[in-house]
């Protein structure tokens, strides 16, 4: 098999296991949530294996990437940026209608989000579509049958606040630093960061099938068109 060959057997291997059942529609929702602002040029930022990044590009939003890596995987970027979303200079990343910004902070640690969200409202994006873990108290239960099969998915969290997240790694990138729900990371606390860089939270969603809560945000320093 050609180094080409078994790239492309990676990737596929890679895409199919990370975007289970469940994930697909944490997936749908981070471009759904576009659909009723006033928007065309889309900063991706974090889009690992590019489903986003496809499906707002089918959608009709001209969308640039921004990771840590030297390309992007997502198909239908009309553009990407290598920086590091932790000390990026904000003119790097100007000149967008909005910037989505999904299942990455939590890979930063909870200490330097402040600065790092003051970067994002710096850079001048209108508006901010921003999602993290939540694992505060929730309950969820499906249930599906017919004559041939049937299938049934719950989950139920609780007392998560009692306990500190264990990060499973201090250097790398990939383990998570910090969720929402465990001790000293509430939500509330993440909305005062939030709202702390100059943010006003439109818009609140939580996702079942991935737990996460999905923040639509409006950029005070920003002129935003009607």
């Amino acid at each position: 098999m050609t180094d080409s060959n078994s790239a492309d057997s990676d990737l596929r291997e890679a895409w199919h296991g990370y975007y289970s059942e469940k994930r697909i529609a944490h997936q749908w929702l981070q471009v759904a949530l576009l659909r009723d602002l006033p928007i065309r040029n889309v900063l991706e930022i974090g889009p690992y294996l590019g489903l986003v990044t496809a499906m707002m590009a089918s959608a009709g939003y001209a969308v640039t990437t921004l990771d840590i890596e030297a390309q992007s995987n997502g198909v239908g970027s009309e553009r990407h940026i290598q920086a590091d979303i932790r000390d990026v200079d904000p003119g790097t990343i100007h000149g967008f209608d909005a910037i989505l910004c999904c299942e990455t902070l939590e890979h930063i640690y909870w200490q330097k989000l402040d600065s790092v969200l003051q970067r994002i409202a710096a850079a001048g994006a209108p508006w901010l579509i921003l999602s993290v873990p939540y694992e505060g108290f929730q309950f969820a239960f499906e249930l599906y049958f017919n004559r041939q099969r049937w299938r049934r998915r719950s989950h139920f969290r609780k007392f998560r606040f009692l306990r500190r997240f264990a990060i499973r790694s201090e250097t790398e990138w990939e383990a998570h630093k910090w969720e929402i729900g465990y001790r000293g990371h509430s939500l509330k606390a993440f909305q005062r960061k939030i709202e702390a860089a100059g943010f006003q939270i439109t818009k609140r969603e939580f996702t079942s099938g991935c737990r996460s809560v999905f923040f639509v945000c409006r950029n005070g320093a920003a002129t935003i068109d009607s």
